[in-house]
């Protein structure tokens, strides 16, 4: 297997942080089991929301006396007392924002729960039923119009928007599966514009001129090499993911703009850049003068999107790549689809006869995660892991976990 740098466990990464800005909304994660308390901040953090965590509701009434959260996402355990107790506090510290009641109880108990926090004058949700997926907790922040808009649908043009310094670079945590810690992070462009609000590549990227996506590619890349300095200054040695194409790749002096940024740490784990399978196919001989050219600063490439086109199964060993990035097309169902689980499975066995890494692109259910583990994946990224956030919302999730003692990024819990 190529060599990567090791995972880094967070918990140990940053120092603790004092409590969130007010600017940001707040929700409070009450779950006595520590994994799904993880999964909620992962997505709520993703959505540009705040996020504490409680074991019990000792320390949600402790909590309220010192800031009223926005949202509480509260689970009734088996001891349903503790949560009747916390719904009572919250009434008398007239909390005005929502109540989600998360649990496996039956309809009695939930019923029970949500109608004593009626009484108390409470905006009772819906209870959500675990076992849960993203989605659901997207469509209720979306429904109580919380935390960062929805991507804007309409075209924009990126020359325009890097001119006016819309452009910004989001960060989706990557995390080792085996070991559920973090393992790097990958760079997305988005475009912040003024009346639109956030939009995605889509948005700009179909009608691109050939020289607007060279300074992007350079901008992401400045980008990545920054937030690298930034991430090793609070203790973590991240080794980031950028996406450039070929023919943008082909044109920019990369080994400059590394020397310029590079962080100074003793150890950088250095670049990887991802591109296309498609593109590495039709020029083979290209993609190795530009991966050996690259490797010389430490930046390695990675195959993205394996799989669309099969007839590149038989030519791998001639593609020169750190990382083998599974489509997500294949991951999505995985655990349970008769056709992507044996495909998921040949790709990564590949990936470690050549020496080098699997990662699984989009992993959206738990049961796929697990799926992926038992087939040998060695990274994972996907909504259910953490979705693309601005920088400093990723540092604020880092900051938090590492300010609670003894735990690690972990994918969702059943």
């Amino acid at each position: 297997m190529a060599e990567t740098p090791e995972p880094t466990p967070i918990e140990t990464a940053v120092a603790s942080p004092p409590l969130a800005p007010a600017t940001a909304p707040l929700c409070y994660v009450v779950d006595d089991d520590a994994s799904i308390r993880h999964f909620l901040s992962l997505v709520l953090h993703g959505a540009g929301i705040d996020t504490m965590e409680f074991p019990d509701g000792s320390g949600l009434r402790t909590a309220i006396e010192r800031r009223i959260p926005d949202l509480v996402f509260l689970n009734i355990s088996l001891e349903a007392a503790d949560s009747i107790e916390s719904v009572i506090a919250l009434g008398k510290a007239a909390f005005q924002g929502h109540v989600q009641l998360t649990s496996m109880r039956g309809a009695a108990v939930l019923d029970h729960v949500k109608n004593i926090g009626l009484q108390n004058k409470l905006n009772m949700l819906p209870v959500l039923k675990k076992p849960f997926e993203t989605d659901a907790i997207v469509k209720i922040l979306r429904d109580l119009n919380l935390g960062t808009p929805a991507a804007a649908a309409s075209r924009i043009d990126l020359n325009e928007a890097i001119n006016n310094g819309w452009i910004e670079f989001w960060y989706q945590p990557k995390i080792d599966l085996r070991k559920k810690q973090l393992a790097g992070a990958e760079a997305y462009a988005r475009a912040r514009h003024p009346m639109h609000g956030v939009a995605l590549p889509g948005a700009f990227m179909p009608d691109a001129s050939e020289s607007s996506v060279i300074t992007l590619s350079e901008m992401a890349l400045t980008s990545a090499l920054k937030a690298g300095l930034t991430f090793s200054k609070l203790g973590l040695n991240l080794r980031l993911t950028v996406n450039i194409p070929v023919n943008a790749l082909e044109k920019m002096r990369v080994e400059d703009i590394v020397r310029s940024h590079q962080p100074q740490a003793s150890k950088w784990a250095g670049l990887i850049i991802d591109v296309p399978e498609e593109q590495i196919v039709t020029d083979l001989a290209l993609a190795g003068e530009l991966a050996t050219r690259l490797e010389r600063c430490n930046v390695r490439l990675a195959i993205d999107d394996f799989g669309r086109g099969m007839s590149s199964l038989a030519r791998l060993g001639e593609m020169p790549f750190a990382e083998l990035k599974l489509d997500r097309s294949f991951v999505a169902d995985c655990g349970s689809d008769r056709v992507n689980a044996p495909l998921c499975k040949t790709v990564i066995d590949l990936a470690h006869n050549y020496g080098r890494v699997a990662v699984a692109m989009g992993i959206e259910k738990a049961a796929d995660a697990m799926a992926l583990v038992s087939m040998g994946c060695d990274y994972g990224q996907g909504f259910l892991l953490g979705q693309p956030m601005p920088e400093e919302r990723f540092i604020s999730l880092l900051r938090q976990r590492a300010g609670a003692n003894g735990r690690t990024l972990t994918p969702a819990g059943k």
